[in-house]
């Protein structure tokens, strides 16, 4: 999480207040890691109990992210133009509302369809909070506040699936896994509470534009390549798609030269001919996408292969989230020092990793056990930390200091994106294979991330050397 080059207006907060908003904020963010994470765990269980079949898995995290990262930048925008407060009134209203659906789902395309609200909801929401801290904290106590979301977030992202795990393995009131998204009414009910005693009225800006073109293209073009990918890895690359994925990069083509045209771009053009920042940009979207997809298939594979429990499965992943935060903890001293040199080793580390997993996997199948792997799930867990707290800050290293904002919404949004293409595109390769067993399907998986890790190094040589020290943890 980076600090803003530039503090708002005066601030008007009691440090009292302040610390209220700052928890409000922790909330809302929780809600979304806790929420893109559940399904790693929660996943065969939900497809087994509504007969979803493998397309259910695959959509179920990406179709979340999908929506998140395509609308992220728009929900950011529209809370500048018609005030953050009422934006993030908006967002955890429909969260709340799209969580309590999911819940209930009788369907599979129901619930799919209330994971999309989810995400749409959540981008409307979670730009807001950076935002109203931004306008109404103190320089120091902004310092402070980001200084907390790397460690508070993790802590999230450790909890969500652990929760998933131990609530299915409870079948509270008969419900199995419903409750991990019925829980977010009374989450989300807090927050509504919070947020309507404690955020600053704001009325907005209406002169400001929303590229409404532009983030329609930018839709189309997820959208047609993340079809393509699934259905091309999942069914065999037929007409349907290839089509899929040419109509997808026509969109892209359209949104790059809306983008340079548009009077209020999604992106700046400047941004995308900066060297440093596109090829952080590239960085961030492979590594984020064969991550991602690299958990969801580890939890998969745990579970179908390994026939664990959700619970056990969560718990064989705690190590490699523990070593997510240690290495995120140790970059934040770091970073200043190493700038990109911490890349190079968390995708050194992501790599040896890998390449363990392999070793066990191929040596052993579907014979291993949780505490053999996790060891390497641990050392994984360090690379990711090491590359997730340091690609995008040291991106933003060249930048102009009126350029930051943008810079960082987009690759907030990368990050999204990635994460739905990676879950879908890497779960899509080991369902394709475990016609063959699920240790080959694995192990095929696993030389995917290795590949799309590899292709990554030689971009980080034209990525900034450092990070700015005005966008320093």
């Amino acid at each position: 999480m980076t600090v803003p080059a530039k503090v708002g207006p005066p601030v008007t907060a009691s440090t009292r207040l302040m610390w209220a908003i700052l928890g409000l904020v922790l909330l809302a963010d929780a809600l979304d890691m806790i929420d893109a994470a559940v399904t790693n765990i929660a996943a065969p269980t939900i497809t087994a109990e509504l007969h979803g079949g493998e397309a259910l898995i695959k959509w179920l995290g990406s179709v979340y992210m999908l929506a998140m990262g395509v609308l992220l930048v728009v929900g950011g925008r529209l809370g500048d133009k018609y005030g953050q407060r009422r934006l993030f009134l908006i967002g955890m209203s429909g969260f709340t509302i799209a969580s309590a659906v999911a819940g209930l789902a009788p369907s599979p395309a129901l619930l799919v369809l209330a994971r999309a609200a989810q995400g749409a909801f959540g981008a409307l929401l979670i730009p807001q909070g950076m935002a109203i801290m931004t306008k109404t904290f103190s320089r120091d106590m902004l310092t402070k506040a980001f200084g907390m979301f790397g460690p508070l977030l993790g802590i999230a992202s450790v909890g969500g699936p652990i929760l998933a795990g131990f609530v299915i393995d409870a079948d509270i009131a008969g419900l199995s896994w419903r409750p991990i998204f019925l829980v977010n009414v009374v989450l989300g009910g807090l927050g509504l509470v919070l947020a309507v005693r404690l955020l600053p009225h704001d009325d907005g800006d209406a002169s400001i534009g929303v590229d409404g073109v532009g983030s329609g293209l930018l839709a189309a073009t997820m959208f047609g390549l993340l079809l393509g990918l699934v259905e091309g890895a999942g069914n065999g690359w037929t007409a349907i798609p290839i089509l899929s994925i040419v109509v997808g990069l026509v969109f892209l083509a359209a949104f790059a030269r809306r983008q340079a045209t548009a009077a209020d771009p999604l992106l700046k053009p400047s941004l995308l001919r900066n060297r440093g920042f596109s090829s952080g940009l590239l960085v961030g979207l492979i590594v984020f996408a064969a991550t991602t997809g690299l958990v969801y298939v580890l939890s998969l594979f745990m579970q179908q292969g390994l026939h664990a429990s959700a619970r056990e499965a969560s718990l064989g992943l705690l190590p490699m989230t523990v070593g997510i935060i240690v290495a995120a903890g140790a970059c934040m001293a770091l970073i200043k020092k190493m700038g990109r040199t911490l890349v190079f080793l968390g995708l050194a580390i992501i790599l040896i990793s890998c390449g363990w997993l392999l070793v066990l996997v191929t040596g052993s199948g579907t014979d291993l056990s949780l505490w053999a792997l996790a060891p390497a799930v641990f050392l994984t867990g360090l690379g990711m930390g090491a590359c997730y707290g340091t690609i995008f800050d040291v991106a933003l290293g060249d930048i102009n200091p009126d350029e930051a904002g943008s810079a960082s919404g987009s690759l907030s949004a990368i990050q999204q994106l990635a994460a739905g293409i990676g879950s879908a595109a890497v779960t899509s390769v080991f369902f394709h294979s475990a016609a063959s067993g699920l240790g080959h399907a694995m192990t095929t998986s696993l030389i995917v991330v290795v590949g799309l890790t590899a292709i990554t190094v030689p971009a980080v040589i034209l990525m900034p050397r450092r990070a700015p020290e005005e966008l320093q943890h």
